[in-house]
């Protein structure tokens, strides 16, 4: 039976001089790949072109601009607009549905019909309704049954069910020899995972990604798939779509059940990303258009917001690659089609606060958890979730040229990016037992000039508002790096959990104990009993994150309480027979320390799934445990 110190003498030694790239490149025998020379934009959000007036976009779109799947760069991957057969090209028209707009026509006009139109069920001139479920999966089976095209290979993949039993659909698309996930790996080619609707209300994201499966099968994205293999999962919360629902059947969020996974929609998109362990996760979403007329009287004039995981304890790496490879790549392709893009953001969750969050950065959202697996984690919304059919086209046409761009960049640097991840697992598992690890995170005030229109007139509204970044985060709450955490057999929902989420869990074989700190109620004032070990910066951080977050109604709070603030006691602990542990040395050990550590709210004691304190315990020394390898 394998003993815990199998997972020791993995652990690499400590890296030095972290900051130099090619130092840490020497002391791997996988090196970084080279980074490209900063554009004029690296060191710095990048930030769309000022927006012009309707007058200046309807002449620049006059102009010979390249459909989105036909982007011209210095890919050796080049596609070519998709015949009339399949997107019919049509001269810009007035955008459908804006004499029902809750704005002036001035407004409208800053959002023509792009110059492709795109056929889905949904996308029909004379149709009142989205693709329904029954028509998606029409779509993707036919996709699947059609006879080879070449070498490419399509294979429908039946994740599950939803809460009401509707099947949840995927489609895989791949030049590998077969389509099993043994044959995926000997490609040696990374995989991509596209997601949409995960909120029901935001029909876009399913119709643009029923395109890009369709081009990816028999159009002009094949190419791509000589160098990349593409999971498409057009609607990842059908029953929230049938309803015209941001939630599940139940009414949970999907995007914020990613690390707990209480639905079984959260549970087959985890299962999914363990399987085939794509390097790249889209998310494609929508966002209203009219969030911040209430507080601002404005209307949102970006086409697409945009970001990557900005969560704590995210491998630098990752993100610089995901801000220059993507972020800007998208960005540049959004521009080239007369389309406007910002780094995501939100209003305020006080009613009384003017200013605007640039995203979630704890580690319960679907962008962050994705990331925490060590993948580039990206979401690209469209403008209008809250628009009806008003300028649908348009949004399709922003997420389609959002998807190509990052495909094409997959498969640019793919070999760069297989080289960062390799290098980002190693650096993880060898820093069990050392540093510190960051419970809890804030963004860092900031500000930001923000570009409205308003709903009268349609004049550009320039306001510069508090925006506290969530790219540049501030610790709330630190802890020292466990080397893994004890588990007692009650919390085998917790284990069952972490085992979806990809994380290596072992069953004790054989009872032993473990040098280990428990957690403990702080002590209230007044009692004389001295703590042991506090922690850095206080637990009360917890509370503050709560209070900070945001339903779906965008009320304050997440339906958790606070958990208390706790503090830590080392003592020998026995590990019994049929306990767990969940050691550090993997390359998910952040996420682990999300999900484990209790006094967060969105820990799974704080969720339930760990049933008391006395259940989980921080190893502060590599245990000698036997473990059960038939587990």
């Amino acid at each position: 039976m394998p003993r815990l110190s199998e997972f020791s003498a993995r652990r690499a030694r400590a890296w030095l001089a972290r900051g130099a790239l090619l130092l840490l490149a020497a002391c791997s025998s996988t090196p970084l790949p080279p980074w490209p020379e900063p554009s004029s934009q690296s060191g710095k959000a990048p930030t769309a072109g000022a927006p012009k007036s309707p007058a200046a976009s309807a002449n620049a779109r006059s102009k010979s601009v390249p459909a989105p799947l036909g982007q011209a760069g210095a890919s050796q991957v080049r596609v070519t607009p998709v015949p009339p057969s399949a997107l019919e090209a049509q001269a810009p028209t007035a955008p459908a549905g804006a004499a029902t707009l809750p704005y002036a026509s001035a407004v409208a006009a800053w959002f023509p019909d792009p110059g492709t139109r795109y056929d889905t069920p949904g996308l029909a001139p004379a149709r009142q309704s989205f693709t329904s479920n029954a028509e998606l999966a029409i779509w993707l089976e036919k996709l699947a049954a059609a006879p080879p095209h070449g070498p490419t290979r399509v294979k429908l993949l039946n994740l599950g069910l939803s809460q009401q039993g509707e099947p949840l659909l995927g489609l895989l698309l791949t030049q590998a020899k077969d389509t099993d996930i043994a044959s995926l790996d000997a490609s040696g080619r990374p995989t991509v995972l596209l997601l949409a609707q995960q909120r029901g209300d935001e029909p876009a994201g399913a119709e643009a990604l029923l395109v890009v499966a369709r081009e990816l099968a028999q159009g002009l994205l094949e190419p791509l798939l000589a160098r990349i293999h593409v999971i498409v999962v057009p609607r990842a919360n059908p029953d929230g779509a049938a309803l015209g629902q941001p939630g599940t059947a139940q009414g949970t969020d999907l995007e914020r059940d990613h690390l707990s996974l209480t639905t079984p929609e959260a549970q087959a998109l985890a299962r999914l990303v363990r399987d085939y362990r794509p390097l790249l996760v889209l998310d494609a979403r929508e966002y209203p258009a009219l969030a911040l007329q209430p507080k601002l009287d404005g209307i949102a004039r970006y086409d697409a917001l945009l970001s990557y995981a900005t969560t704590a304890n995210y491998p630098p790496f990752l993100a610089k690659a995901a801000q220059q490879w993507y972020y800007e790549p998208i960005t540049q392709a959004l521009r080239a089609q007369g389309l406007t893009s910002a780094w995501y953001y939100e209003p305020a969750a006080q009613p009384q606060d003017r200013g605007i969050r640039t995203g979630s950065t704890l580690p319960d959202e679907g962008r962050n958890v994705q990331g925490l697996k060590n993948t580039v984690s990206l979401q690209v919304a469209a403008r209008g979730s809250d628009l009806g059919r008003a300028h649908l086209q348009r949004r399709v046409h922003t997420l389609v040229t959002a998807v190509n761009s990052a495909l094409q960049s997959t498969a640019e640097r793919a070999a760069e990016l297989e080289q960062v991840r390799s290098f980002v697992a190693r650096e993880t598992r060898a820093q069990s037992c050392r540093g510190e690890l960051v419970l809890m995170a804030e963004p860092t005030p900031a500000q930001q000039d923000l570009v409205l229109l308003d709903p009268r007139s349609g004049a550009e509204k320039k306001l510069n508002v508090e925006a506290p970044s969530a790219r540049a985060l501030r610790p709330l709450q630190k802890r020292a790096r466990p080397c893994g955490y004890w588990l007692a057999a009650s919390a085998e929902r917790a284990v069952e959990r972490l085992r979806l989420l990809g994380a290596e869990v072992l069953r004790v074989a054989e009872p032993g104990t473990v040098l280990a700190e428990t957690y403990a109620p702080e002590l209230s004032a007044g009692n004389d009993a001295a703590p042991a070990a506090p922690d850095k910066n206080g637990a009360t951080a917890a509370a503050a994150a709560a209070a900070a977050t945001t339903d779906l109604a965008g009320q304050p709070g997440t339906g958790t309480v606070p958990p208390p603030a706790l503090r830590l006691r080392r003592s020998v602990i026995d590990a019994p027979l049929g306990s767990y542990y969940v050691p550090l040395s993997q390359s998910l050990a952040p996420l682990i320390s999300a999900a484990l550590e209790p006094d967060t709210p969105f820990s799974y004691y704080s969720q339930r799934l760990v049933p008391d304190l006395a259940a989980v315990a921080r190893a502060v020394a590599a245990p000698e445990l036997v473990f059960d390898d038939s587990d």
